[in-house]
């Protein structure tokens, strides 16, 4: 209670479901005056941002203006490309009117820290209600939609900057490491990753840390099978946390729910029988099983394949690999949420509802 951060516990912006968030401690002196200074400062930033994303966006959708930009230099509109190209495509006059705007609006307004304009209160009457209730979930709305754009700013930035495009078509943007194209650039023996199992829209081939980048068949492999391991693991863990409140096998009905169960005494015991019946089937049957097949594909040993599943094909393997990625990123969730809370998977979506909730009423306006 004596933090020096719990002053600006009920200050606009604090919101579900992450509260009042400085993973950098700028706020950490417990500074008034810093803390209105930087917010002002984030409410400019968000409305520049929330307008670069409408700029980025509107001319896409609704196309460019008609006439001249500059009759003199016979410069279109639409001669104007969208997104970073038009920084090269402006005039310098052009430039230099818009610069000059940007230091009106900024110098021609009162913003010291006792006046209106220094909370961002420049008279702008569609963020405005009679009624304090509706007057803070506005606020509070926009602020939360500039932190949002400012994240998507950067973003179309980014990709605008490799690809070429505003719109962000990453197929323009052929010099990536992650489009491991066989053929005349070939891999090694023309292995192509970006064509094989798992490179499914609307990511396709995603490699993000770059494990693959040399185009090694044995090394995609090899990474192929620890994620289809993984991702059954995850799976069954995901079927597991959500069994076990209703269920429990005998003699383990004591056993605490979720991450909690290492700690007693019987689920310890049985996870290291399980551990090694684990170690077991990996090092003595299913490498037996793999030999010869791809990674992950040990046969039919319940002789599924006769039957109208239509057998380990294309689509059950990319069927397999999609919902394991997911229940990996789910096992990850539910386990940190287990052991921060305690709570079991439907307790905890119970408990996240409200937050849910109150984050959508505050940051959509029109929300009911």
């Amino acid at each position: 209670t004596d933090s020096p951060l719990r002053a600006f516990e009920s200050e606009l912006g604090v919101q579900a479901p992450v509260g009042f968030w400085d993973p950098a401690g700028y706020t950490n002196d417990g500074s008034m005056e810093n803390f209105k200074r930087r917010r002002a400062t984030e409410i400019k930033h968000g409305r520049v941002s929330m307008l670069a994303c409408m700029g980025y966006m509107t001319p896409e959708i609704t196309g460019k203006l008609p006439g001249y930009l500059s009759p003199s230099m016979k410069v279109q509109f639409a001669d104007i490309p969208n997104g970073l190209g038009a920084l090269s495509k402006v005039p310098g006059v052009g430039w230099a009117q818009i610069f000059a705007y940007c230091a009106y609006c900024e110098l021609s307004q009162d913003q010291s820290a006792a006046s209106p304009g220094g909370a961002g209160d420049f008279g702008f009457k569609a963020i405005t209600s009679s009624d304090p209730a509706t007057l803070t979930r506005k606020l509070n709305a926009e602020i939360a939609n500039g932190r949002l754009a400012m994240m998507a700013i950067i973003g179309m930035f980014y990709q605008d900057g490799l690809t070429g495009s505003a719109w962000g078509d990453w197929s323009l943007y052929t010099d990536s490491p992650l489009r491991a194209r066989g053929g005349a650039r070939g891999g090694r023996g023309g292995f192509d990753p970006a064509l094989q199992v798992g490179a499914t829209e609307p990511l396709g081939f995603w490699d993000p840390c770059g494990f693959c980048k040399d185009k090694d068949q044995a090394t995609f492999l090899k990474y192929r099978g620890a994620e289809l391991k993984h991702g059954r693991v995850a799976m069954m863990s995901i079927i597991g946390f959500l069994g076990q409140p209703s269920w429990r096998f005998p003699g383990f009905e004591g056993v605490p729910d979720g991450i909690n169960a290492l700690g007693s005494a019987p689920a310890g015991a049985g996870f290291a029988c399980l551990f090694l019946l684990v170690g077991f089937f990996e090092l003595r049957i299913l490498a037996d099983l793999e030999e010869g097949n791809e990674p992950g594909n040990f046969g039919d040993p319940f002789k599924m394949i006769p039957t109208q599943s239509g057998g380990y094909d294309e689509y059950w393997r990319n069927f397999e690999l999609n919902n394991g990625r997911l229940a990996m990123i789910g096992s990850i969730g539910t386990i940190v949420a287990s052991g921060y809370t305690g709570l079991n998977a439907y307790e905890q979506w119970q408990a996240a509802k409200p937050a849910a909730i109150s984050f959508i009423k505050t940051t959509l306006p029109f929300a009911p």
